[in-house]
């Protein structure tokens, strides 16, 4: 794919974990906790030129454990935060699949659940983005993974609770103890 001089760079973010406290199969605005931070970052980046987008699995959808209309609902929630915030998302996509989920349109092996690409390639075609200058912050291996497999530039792997081991670790570019870590951003990438 050429690359146009018009084309800007994303700041990709996994949302559970990197932008709020990870609970377990999240889908209800009262449970919904920022984590401190994010938004100063998000704000520093967007100053700089960078599109917002979020990426997030959300299996729970496809386990049945909450619907499209919940999701989709805390996402409106999330991106008039971010609004209120100065910092507003570019853009939101979710991959509700699961191929050993209980409900049946959504038990199917995609392109888009992280490791695989897909959310990251259809975002970077409908906004018109650099990839090779984009950014992927994540929790999981498999927020790295995804980045990676898309041609992200640049991979940081954040602590949220969940513990990186050191295979992990090799597969980002930077580990950082959260979004929220405003300065070590700053110094990594503008």
């Amino acid at each position: 794919m050429m690359i146009s001089h018009q084309q800007r760079p994303a700041l990709f973010l996994d949302r559970d974990g990197v932008i709020n406290k990870e609970i377990n199969y999240l889908h209800r605005v009262k449970d919904f906790i920022f984590l401190p931070g994010v938004f100063d970052t998000c704000r520093m980046f967007l100053e700089a030129g960078f599109a917002l987008i979020v990426v997030t699995n959300q299996s729970g959808i496809a386990r049945g454990y909450y619907t499209e209309d919940d999701y989709h609902l805390l996402t409106r929630w999330m991106m008039q935060k971010f609004t209120e915030a100065g910092a507003p998302l570019t853009d939101v996509l979710h991959c509700p699949h699961l191929p050993n989920g209980i409900v049946p349109e959504y038990r199917i092996q995609c392109a888009c659940r992280k490791p695989e690409p897909g959310m990251i390639l259809e975002a970077g075609q409908r906004h018109d983005i650099n990839l090779g200058q984009s950014i992927m912050v994540g929790d999981k291996l498999s927020d790295i993974m995804a980045g990676g497999r898309a041609g992200v530039g640049h991979l940081v792997l954040v602590h949220s609770g969940y513990e990186i081991s050191l295979n992990d670790a090799t597969h980002a570019h930077h580990v950082a103890e959260n979004l929220g870590d405003t300065e070590t951003f700053r110094n990594w990438f503008l």
